[in-house]
């Protein structure tokens, strides 16, 4: 699998904000999953959101999306040129569990580091995964850094291209969890 992250907290970029009025507190309340339409959509997402909402898991989901893009690089999903022709994206928000978790930019560098790392050890092709590094703002205004896990699959068939996706979503949450195990092992 394809993964590569990067910085993106300049002025006028884009901020998590995981005080929107739509929020389906999957930590406090699991039992909501069925809330967020977009699980309807990828098989694999509500397993991941629910995963990475749990008890030991060093993140918490803010926000996620479906939609398919219009294009594609071959070379970033490592796949042939007939894997392409149809494709589907989502993004899902990510916010550190503890408060110091990433209150420096080197911690949150670090992390990416290792979730790549693990990502790209996953044996699958025609899906790719990148996370951006974001500015958020949280509960009683206090403001940290976030990541923005884009993730994207493709394949011959709508069908192909979502379970490509779905693999993607779930390396995330699986290397997510074993940060968590690394972590406090």
């Amino acid at each position: 699998m394809q993964a590569d992250w990067e910085f993106e907290i300049g002025a006028g970029a884009p901020v998590i904000d995981a005080c929107w009025p739509g929020l389906v507190d999957l930590r406090r309340k699991p039992d909501r999953i069925g809330d967020i339409g977009e699980t309807a959509l990828v098989s694999a997402l509500a397993p991941a959101l629910l995963r990475m909402n749990s008890a030991s898991s060093l993140v918490w989901t803010a926000k996620c999306d479906v939609w398919a893009p219009e294009t594609i690089d071959l070379d970033e999903v490592d796949a042939p040129g007939a894997e392409t022709k149809c494709a589907l994206a989502c993004y899902i928000d990510l916010l550190p569990s503890h408060p110091d978790q990433w209150s420096s930019p080197a911690g949150v560098e670090a992390y990416c580091r290792r979730v790549c790392r693990l990502l790209t050890a996953v044996a699958a092709r025609c899906c790719r995964a990148d996370l951006v590094v974001r500015c958020a703002v949280l509960p009683a205004e206090r403001q940290t850094l976030g990541i923005t896990a884009y993730l994207t699959g493709c394949g011959e068939s709508e069908d192909r291209a979502s379970e490509a996706l779905s693999t993607a979503v779930s390396a995330l949450a699986d290397s997510v969890g074993r940060q968590a195990h690394e972590e406090y092992a």
